[in-house]
């Protein structure tokens, strides 16, 4: 194993020693990225083997929570290795988070089903989401930290954002596994058995990681502090027990960290459900469309990480997202034109509404699948939640029996409160029949028709995403190293990190479709990208420093 440290570069030219420490680390972080993303793409399939006790919906949104599970204790993994990156070093922090995070995911790939050993799969599967956020949690500022601390200082922007690319390009061998175990094996067997494969095979990547990263130097920072005795004995206390840092943490976590992650989780995964459970477009031609954005749009985190190396970070950043405010709606109105223009014009031409008293109305999010529609409200907008129909709301008089208007043609919803369950049952079918016929009368598509696809203007649509992800995530982890102290720069940095990409952006998807079905506007998830962009714009433009010509050695 070698331990000895490359020196300090101050000369502003990375040797090739450098260099390979640099790649080294990347590609470490690839494969863990990697590991983390494969339950996220495959979230619809993995909530039919561990949630098969509830209703498909609610197996899904169950699959998304247990996904945001992951996110929600990463700060806590950031607190933890955090502590220990600047207690006792960068290098074997990192190294421990991947052991951790690849063992976990292999596991998801063995773990039996609900229909082998019942409530204990789910609850398993729960427990190794969460080891999987605490490993991840301890990745992201070592990495960083450990190359800024490479990096000369007019380059570090474009070497830190190659960090930046080991979460794009994870996800995109993780959407490439998953394709190529999907076509060999076939669909059915996909969704039966060989959906495990991706998940088993992160057992190579793990090894090859663990090899890369023992043969890694300490970060010469780090080596120069410990040998002036000039680490810091108590980083957690130190970093959010003083006023002057904690300040440095909500400027980050708000100005920078949240907008950076709802843009991220919009611009990939948001857009990646939206095509296939709002838009109905194949699982497989999503995926390599998706892929596709990412490829060509991955290289533009590089550039504009080493465009604020000459412009500064925070214009770069706060452009993008500026961009994302104003493009993300004609953004997702166009991925539906484009996707799947069948729909598109049957919500044009035909558009729907709910008429009802809106004291009869529920909210419609039920998870737990527990809840049961009675209210000729209810009835009418659960089925078309269930359809991927967008509505409007109107507001009638109170009392009023809900009809849904499609176009100009009205049928009216039933009330089932104080009817026998057979006889409700039968008139709530007797609707749902009706209504479903209408819809499908008027072009709403059970699925997108792919020869009806516009493929370049969706990955058109695609790219625009990724392009605003670029803008504000290529800079951010110099930022966000410069921006504290070298003593406790691991653990302040990560823990503002973590909690903006685990809490704002991981629970993305489940909030976002919360609101579509609470609304009835597959376009109100939005919204919540949107809202939280604007918030850093506004803070960071007022409270967060340059810090592209700070040194960052103390």
């Amino acid at each position: 194993m070698n331990t000895s440290a490359i020196p300090l570069n101050e000369s502003g030219r990375m040797t090739s020693d450098e260099r390979k420490i640099i790649f080294a680390s990347s590609l470490g972080t690839v494969f863990e990225w990697y590991d983390f993303y494969l339950y996220g793409s495959l979230a619809a399939v993995v909530g039919k083997q561990f949630f098969s006790s509830v209703n498909e919906t609610a197996a899904f949104i169950f699959a998304l929570l247990a996904f945001a599970a992951g996110f929600a204790v990463r700060p806590f993994g950031a607190l933890v290795f955090g502590r220990l990156g600047d207690l006792v070093g960068r290098k074997y922090t990192f190294l421990v988070t991947i052991l951790l995070m690849g063992t976990s995911t292999f596991l998801v790939g063995v773990l039996p089903s609900y229909a082998s050993i019942g409530i204990t799969a789910p609850v398993l599967l729960i427990v190794l989401r969460l080891v999987q956020g605490l490993a991840l949690g301890g990745e992201y500022g070592g990495a960083a930290t450990y190359v800024a601390e490479h990096a000369p200082g007019h380059k570090r922007g474009g070497y830190t954002a190659w960090i930046q690319t080991t979460a794009t390009l994870g996800f995109f061998l993780s959407l490439l596994v998953i394709l190529g175990t999907r076509l060999i094996a076939g669909e059915s067997a996909f969704a039966d058995w060989a959906w495990r494969i991706p998940f088993v095979f992160s057992v190579i990547l793990v090894s090859i990681s663990v090899w890369i990263r023992m043969t890694l130097s300490e970060s010469p920072v780090f080596l120069k502090m410990k040998a002036e005795n000039t680490t810091s004995k108590a980083p957690i206390k130190e970093a959010f027990g003083e006023w002057k840092n904690v300040r440095l943490v909500l400027i980050a976590l708000f100005g920078v960290v949240a907008g950076q992650a709802v843009i991220w989780y919009a611009g990939q995964f948001y857009a990646l459900f939206f095509l296939t459970q709002t838009l109905k477009v194949n699982p497989v031609t999503a995926n390599l469309m998706i892929a596709a954005a990412l490829l060509i749009g991955t290289p533009m985190i590089v550039f504009f990480g080493s465009l604020s190396d000459r412009v500064g970070r925070k214009p770069v950043m706060l452009l993008g997202f500026l961009l994302a405010i104003v493009f993300y709606f004609p953004i997702f109105h166009g991925l539906t034109k484009f996707a799947n223009p069948t729909l598109y014009a049957a919500q044009e031409s035909a558009p729907v509404t709910v008429v009802a008293d809106p004291t009869s109305c529920s909210f419609q999010f039920n998870p737990v699948g527990t809840s049961s529609f009675s209210k000729s409200c209810d009835i009418a907008k659960s089925f078309l939640a269930r359809s991927a129909v967008n509505y409007s709301n109107e507001n009638a008089p109170a009392g009023t029996v809900a009809y849904v208007r499609v176009g100009n043609t009205r049928i009216d919803s039933v009330d089932i409160a104080g009817v026998g369950n057979k006889e409700g049952a039968k008139q709530v079918r007797d609707f749902e029949a009706k209504l479903g016929t209408l819809i499908k009368s008027v072009g709403y598509p059970t699925i997108a028709d792919p020869k009806l696809i516009n493929y370049p203007m969706v990955l058109l649509m695609l790219i625009g995403l990724v392009l605003t992800v670029a803008m504000v995530y290529g800079p951010i982890a110099a930022t966000l190293v410069e921006l504290f102290p070298t003593r406790i720069r691991y653990t302040a940095m990560s823990l503002p990190y973590h909690i903006g990409n685990g809490w704002f952006g991981g629970f993305l998807p489940t909030t976002a479709f919360a609101l579509v079905a609470a609304t009835g506007n597959i376009y109100a998830g939005v919204w919540y990208p949107v809202v939280i962009a604007a918030v850093s714009l506004v803070i960071g433009f007022f409270f967060l420093p340059e810090t592209r010509q700070r040194r960052i050695i103390d």
